[in-house]
């Protein structure tokens, strides 16, 4: 009887083991089954993988399923939790007295759980007024302002453009293609090019008073010289009012610039300059004349910027004391003050108002190079930065800036309007933006794949006189454009 009982008993628990071994074998049955149907579904498939890694790959893909399905009734779980927890919260009126350790923890973790949810319907509907902000905002930067003409012949990037201060009003331009450009605003015709220099051109100003142009270049040298155009006859202008709107920007990396730009037709040119001025050891950045016309400033990368007599193309005086290369140079329009920006973070003030006296002021506020500081007409200077900030400045107080503005790209070389004294602000990022001296922002210029920059915007330069452009920019897109801004719909916006 015990044999046999122990017998029994052995016979029991095999049956058992068997009886598991059984199930564990019916389970990898079923997934062998089904690795095997996917495989033979594999086998019937067009692919140049290897038969072992696609079968490999389908079982990493399996797992992964797995994991996921594992996560999704865990996320079901926890649901069931929350709105058990949610009744339990609304039934005790939301509060933690009386309540022990573990109700408080849970309570805490389903209040969290709430104010995920509210924080998530919070920036969803933020995100949505946010669209709806900035569609109301692009119609009205679509009216405001509008490119007008696009002047395209140069064969290298432009980095500086400017407007003649004399009939007849015409748009020149500085490229690195070692060439400058004079052109018809109304048309976008090019009616001049300047062959003088043997190295990029690097920046174009405009005599005062009479039809002579100062062009800086790489060359180590500033030219002088006389043009005359004839303007052509003007065309219609086409209907710009359906340009894409600020907010439709272009994130592809393709650029429309990179082939090969066809240069103006039966355009003439001149190859020798009226004046050369000479002296520089290094790259001859940016020019200025002084008020009057009869001296001009050139700032170099050889960290001095020098005073000639543009009669006799003599030195007047050299202007040292940066303590790095050159970025550009401004004279203010009516009083005898230069600026001078640098590498070195800084931008100078020279006073040239007593012949005898040359005062300097350092002014120290940006992070980066000083990429450029102009005058406005009253005692104002605006300084723009690689450190993405431009700083508004009192001639009278030069210890700090009186405002501040803060992008989100190095600014380039910037321009003041005359009249309304709005600051236009070309940046590395392809946008060009409007304040006000005061640091508030106005506009975006319209940009997309259809019109816009495509490349880094060099330099603006406004012409608020002009019925058909009053505001010009340039950039490595090898392109000038023209833009009409509406300056009094503009600021009954602020």
């Amino acid at each position: 009887m015990p044999e046999s009982g122990s017998s029994a008993a052995a016979r029991q628990a095999k049956q058992k083991r068997k009886s598991h071994s059984l199930s564990i074998r019916r389970t990898n049955s079923t997934e062998q089954d089904r690795s095997g149907l996917q495989r033979d579904m594999l086998e019937g498939q067009d692919s140049k993988l290897p038969l072992a890694l696609r079968s490999n790959l389908l079982d990493l893909f399996g797992q992964i399923e797995r994991e996921f399905e594992n996560l999704y009734l865990e996320n079901l779980e926890l649901r069931r939790e929350i709105d058990t927890l949610n009744d339990r919260l609304a039934a005790e009126g939301q509060t933690f007295e009386g309540a022990d350790l573990a109700k408080g923890a849970l309570k805490t973790k389903a209040s969290h759980s709430t104010s995920q949810l509210s924080q998530k319907l919070k920036t969803t509907y933020k995100a949505s007024t946010s669209k709806i902000v900035s569609s109301f905002k692009a119609t009205t930067t679509r009216a405001v302002c509008q490119l007008v003409k696009e002047y395209a012949g140069h064969r290298d990037g432009i980095w500086d453009l400017g407007v003649t201060r004399t009939q007849p009003v015409v748009l020149g331009t500085a490229s690195a293609d070692h060439t400058a450009m004079l052109w018809s605003i109304e048309t976008g015709k090019c009616l001049l090019k300047y062959l003088g220099h043997q190295g990029s051109v690097n920046s174009i100003k405009f005599h005062p008073t009479e039809q002579m142009a100062l062009t800086a270049s790489g060359d180590q040298t500033a030219h002088i010289w006389r043009y005359m155009v004839q303007l052509p006859t003007p065309q219609p202008v086409a209907d710009i009012s359906q340009t894409p709107c600020e907010d439709d920007v272009d994130f592809s990396d393709k650029d429309d610039a990179d082939g090969e730009v066809e240069g103006p037709i039966d355009c003439p040119s001149i190859r020798v300059a009226t004046t050369t001025l000479r002296s520089h050891q290094g790259v001859v950045i940016a020019a200025d004349w002084l008020v009057g016309g009869k001296q001009a400033v050139t700032a170099s990368w050889d960290r001095a910027a020098n005073l000639y007599d543009v009669e006799t193309s003599e030195l007047v005086h050299s202007l040292t004391g940066h303590d790095q290369e050159l970025t550009h140079c401004c004279t203010h329009p009516n009083q005898r003050l230069v600026v001078t920006s640098s590498r070195d973070t800084t931008f100078r003030l020279w006073d040239f108002r007593d012949p005898s006296i040359h005062s300097v002021n350092v002014f120290q506020g940006h992070t980066d190079t000083v990429t450029s500081a102009v005058f406005t007409v009253g005692d104002n200077v605006v300084s723009g930065s690689d450190d993405r900030t431009v700083k508004v400045w009192d001639l009278k107080n030069m210890r700090s800036p009186i405002a501040t503005i803060r992008t989100d790209s190095a600014v380039n070389r910037i321009s003041v309007s005359v009249n309304q004294k709005i600051i236009a602000l070309p940046h590395d990022n392809r946008q060009v933006r409007l304040f006000d001296m005061s640091g508030v922002r106005l506009a975006r210029l319209p940009r997309s794949n259809r019109q816009g920059h495509r490349r880094m915007v060099c330099c603006s330069a406004w012409c608020e006189d002009n019925t058909t452009c009053n505001l010009f920019t340039c950039g490595f897109d090898r392109q000038a454009i023209g833009w009409n801004i509406n300056i009094p719909a503009l600021l009954q916006e602020k």
